[in-house]
């Protein structure tokens, strides 16, 4: 994508006050944004490289590091000259709902709370909520809460303007 010439830099930007950013023809703006969207881009595609490039050089030193502290998850330091390089390989637990609810179940069953073992969460989804009967609905409300996130503006050239 070719941008006007008198675009701003991202630099430029930064350096802008957001009420001056704001009043610029909204031709730079979107010429802004694009350049502001590759360059988004480029940086994820890059910060992926680096990391992979980080694991390449210290995976198997951190893995020998937490075998020698009878591990295999966690945080590790390694030193690598004058640098002390932090290798963490967090954890990440996964349960069998199914499974999980017959052990709730067995656990109500034999006269404990499986509340003091097992978390539940409730909650409805927005498509089955919008799909119940409206009476229905009315009796949800008072446990439903709507908030939003962020506003995220994009800027579209109208179809055969150049």
């Amino acid at each position: 994508m070719t941008y006007p010439q008198n675009t701003p830099s991202v630099d430029d930007m930064l350096k802008m006050p957001t009420g001056e950013l704001a009043q610029i023809p909204v031709a730079l703006l979107a010429a802004l944004q694009g350049e502001l969207d590759h360059a988004g881009k480029q940086l994820k595609a890059a910060t992926a490289r680096f990391n992979t490039a980080l694991e390449v050089r210290y995976a198997t030193r951190a893995a020998e590091a937490r075998r020698a502290c009878g591990k295999d998850t966690g945080t590790v330091r390694l030193v690598d000259g004058d640098y002390t390089v932090v290798a963490d390989l967090p954890k990440r637990i996964e349960w069998d709902q199914e499974k999980l609810a017959q052990i709730a179940r067995s656990i109500s069953d034999s006269g404990d709370d499986p509340a003091e073992f097992i978390d539940t969460k409730l909650t409805v989804s927005e498509r089955k909520y919008t799909a119940l009967p409206e009476a229905w609905r009315k009796g949800f409300e008072p446990a439903r809460t709507v908030k939003t996130g962020a506003l995220k503006v994009t800027l579209e050239r109208e179809e055969g303007e150049q």
